[in-house]
């Protein structure tokens, strides 16, 4: 080839490139030279090859290099193949700059090594020498090459290859026998024109906290677990979320939830044990600390605070809307996110965004999103999409009536770190292929400068967050973006012809709608709902319980418990057991039968109250079974108004007149002053006997009779006497006798009530 270079009249050498491939396409036409031409196949052996070695990029520095760096790629190789690899080394492939984000999504998926598409190696120079490579054997290396031997000619995103070339004893030629592909963000110097970027950094966890509380004035909580601990301790997920946020130009999106729960930990806790036991919470100072670090982390950062517990907006709107009373819980959890972070962190957030799960949207969300006093919905550019015809990407910010802004995010971007960031490689080629993504943005052709935001996952895994921190601090140089706040994205003037059309419910996705709570999971909060609001009617302190249920209220409908459809409705039944326990606890207590003689009685019934407040606004009622026999002042029914403190019980009389004997069946139950039946009815029975006339005129002739034979022996022992005293007096003595009257009066009527 050098020779046919310097015969005279000989073509340039693209052209000469071009004739060559034309005279060897002639060639193969002739059957004895086709066979000459390919008896060797290097490229098809190349080609069948292709991933015998596993190449894996460990580490890209810098990330976004500019002129006059070096670039340290390391990584390692595996002999996947059953053959020792000879004489083998790793080399750089740099290709030409993509043209798209298409282009990069493309390159991102290719596998395998494709001769003639993928770019010869960079200067051997630079290149790893593996003189052996045995079967399943793994070998490490670090590339290390300045920024200049890279031929980038202009800004842009550079596909580059990372491959292994070596030869086998069946294949005794080198070959590419592995590659993998990145990519390298190229702007040196600042771009005139550099796009806003907001990445949202989310503090959301599960719900740990239970609608139980301690009897003590503090009402120490119960936690479910002891877990929320483990993400808040030292490398723990919580702790890396605020460890890696504080020195990253992010917006904070916070579940006043976490914080609150966070602050319970603080003034001590309790948590359930698998057993069931309830043991005393030990990871006090663990919290204090992690609080301490997020004040100071958030100080003069934006943040946004969602409802509290992090409702489902999704599932609110397509499955709890039509349940009563469901949508009205929206508002006070809004309410309550403002007041938990300004008492927790001592800052003021923005309470305008609604975020609901992975940003999709379909009429109805937005119309609940909304309805909790949200201006601005939070969706992604995988639901709000584009048709194109801009030609570019545009704002995040899109009109959608009413006064309602869809903040549009990007969804590559949002999703870039979902995977598995255990794996350094896979973090590796995320973050290169997030810079890229970014900075094929800001090169489209506009003129408009524009904002961008980023949603990444509610609650990413301690890799996905480092991973997320290594590529924000990728673009802190500013040379293609500048950081912006969510409150700054929202505002931002939209882009002209954009599309503003909510999609349909029919375009919601069905993998997302199979997951959402079901409509029975709202009855049983509302169920719930019901009988705290009967329930706190009888307190004198319905705060106690009023305050802990309702965030529990809130807690049932959190977008935590997605995926989790057992756990949340176990999660459901204990509140509500706990919640129909704790009304029991005030109660008419069991009362054995009871026997009243006479016209009338007072038979007494009491009520307990086992809570550690009073209880009031309560009536006690009781009613005849047949009026006719036994009745309660002047009917079958009487009540009076009962208050118990705490700890104690009371015991309340009714009046009962008899007017048949035989046993008659009493029902005592307690309303509150509305009416409303409270807890359960008692019933016992009254063993009525009836004082008949003649049973009286037989008593009363009995006393008379008694009466004249007292009087008849009282005047014979007076004609004793007297006879005595006559003779005495005739015969004196010292003895005086006692003649004392006896008490000859009946004895008063007695009343008797068995209990």
């Amino acid at each position: 080839m050098a020779e046919a270079a310097d015969i005279q009249g000989a073509p340039p050498a693209p052209a000469r490139r071009r004739w060559l491939r034309r005279a060897v396409v002639l060639l193969a036409g002739t059957p004895v030279l086709a066979a000459l031409v390919y008896s060797p196949a290097p490229q098809a052996a190349q080609a069948a090859d292709a991933g015998t070695v596993d190449v894996q990029l460990d580490g890209m520095a810098p990330a976004a290099p500019v002129k006059g760096d070096t670039l340290t790629i390391s990584g390692s190789v595996v002999n996947n193949g059953r053959e020792t690899i000879t004489g083998a080394h790793v080399g750089l492939r740099v290709g030409p700059a993509l043209g798209d984000r298409a282009s990069i999504d493309e390159a991102a998926e290719r596998a395998g090594f494709r001769p003639g598409t993928d770019p010869g190696e960079i200067d051997p120079a630079y290149a790893v020498k593996i003189p052996s490579l045995p079967s399943k054997v793994k070998q490490d290396f670090t590339l290390t090459i300045p920024v200049n031997k890279l031929e980038l000619d202009k800004d842009g995103v550079y596909q580059i290859g990372v491959s292994l070339s070596g030869e086998t004893e069946s294949r005794q030629y080198e070959q590419v026998l592995g590659i993998k592909r990145t990519f390298l963000p190229w702007q040196p110097e600042a771009a005139a024109k550099r796009s806003q970027l907001t990445y949202l950094w989310p503090l959301i966890s599960t719900t740990r906290l239970t609608a139980e509380t301690g009897s003590d004035e503090l009402q120490t909580p119960v936690f479910l677990d002891d877990s929320l601990a483990e993400e808040l301790k030292s490398g723990g997920r919580l702790q890396q979320m605020v460890a890696l946020g504080k020195d990253l130009p992010v917006t904070w999106v916070i579940d006043p939830d976490l914080l609150y729960t966070v602050d319970a930990m603080t003034k001590g806790y309790r948590y359930r044990m698998p057993d069931g036991r309830i043991v005393q919470g030990k990871n006090k100072a663990v919290a204090e600390q992690w609080l301490s670090s997020l004040e100071t982390a958030v100080q003069g950062k934006k943040i946004v605070a969602l409802p509290f517990a992090d409702p489902d907006i999704a599932s609110l709107a397509h499955q709890g809307k039509d349940v009563s009373g469901t949508l009205g819980q929206l508002r006070p959890a809004t309410d309550k996110a403002k007041q938990a972070v300004e008492t927790v962190l001592h800052v003021t957030p923005s309470t305008d965004f609604s975020w609901p799960l992975d940003g999709a949207i379909d009429p109805s969300i937005v119309n609940v999103a909304t309805s909790a006093g949200a201006h601005n919905v939070l969706t992604r550019s995988d639901s709000l999409q584009e048709t194109g015809a801009l030609g570019y990407t545009p704002s995040a910010a899109r009109p959608i009536g009413a006064g309602a802004t869809a903040v549009v995010a990007d969804a590559d971007l949002s999703t870039a770190f979902e995977g598995d960031m255990l794996n350094a490689g896979n973090a590796t080629l995320a973050v290169q292929r997030f810079l890229a993504q970014s900075l094929a943005l800001n090169l489209q052709k506009t003129d408009n400068q524009r904002s961008f935001v980023v949603t990444p996952q509610r609650m990413p895994s301690t890799s996905q967050v480092q991973t997320m921190a290594a590529a924000v601090r990728g673009l802190q140089a500013g040379r293609w973006t500048q950081p912006a706040d969510l409150d700054t994205a929202a505002a931002a003037k939209p882009d002209a012809g954009v599309n503003t059309q909510v999609p349909g419910a029919g375009q919601y996705p069905e993998a997302l709608r199979k997951t959402e709570l079901p409509v029975s999971a709202f009855e049983k909060i509302r169920t719930t709902q019901n009988t705290l609001d009967h329930f706190k009617v009888i307190l004198s302190a319905p705060d106690r319980v009023e305050i802990p249920f309702g965030n529990t209220t809130n807690r049932e409908m959190s977008t935590s418990w997605r995926g989790r459809p057992e756990e949340a409705r176990l999660y459901r039944d204990q509140v509500q057991e706990y919640l129909i326990g704790l009304t029991e606890k005030v109660k008419v207590v069991p009362k054995s039968d009871a026997t009243l003689s006479g016209h009338s009685a007072t038979i007494p019934v009491s009520v307990q109250n086992s809570l550690v407040q009073d209880v009031h606004n309560l009536v006690l009622r009781v009613k005849s079974a047949n009026p006719t026999r036994l009745m309660f002042g002047d009917s079958g029914q009487a009540e009076q108004e009962v208050t118990v403190t705490g700890g104690h019980s009371q015991t309340v009389k009714f009046t009962a007149n008899a007017t048949a004997s035989g046993p008659v069946e009493v029902t005592a139950q307690l309303f509150t002053t509305d009416g409303v039946p409270y807890g359960k009815a008692r019933k016992f029975t009254v063993e009525a006997t009836e004082i008949t006339p003649t049973v009286m005129l037989v008593i009363a002739g009995g006393v008379l009779l008694l009466v004249l034979a007292g009087i008849k022996m009282y005047a014979s022992r007076k004609r004793v006497a007297a006879r005595a005293a006559a003779e005495e007096s005739t015969q004196p003595s010292d003895e005086t006798p006692d003649t004392g009257p006896q008490s000859t009066g009946p004895s008063g009527t007695g009343e008797t009530v068995d209990r």
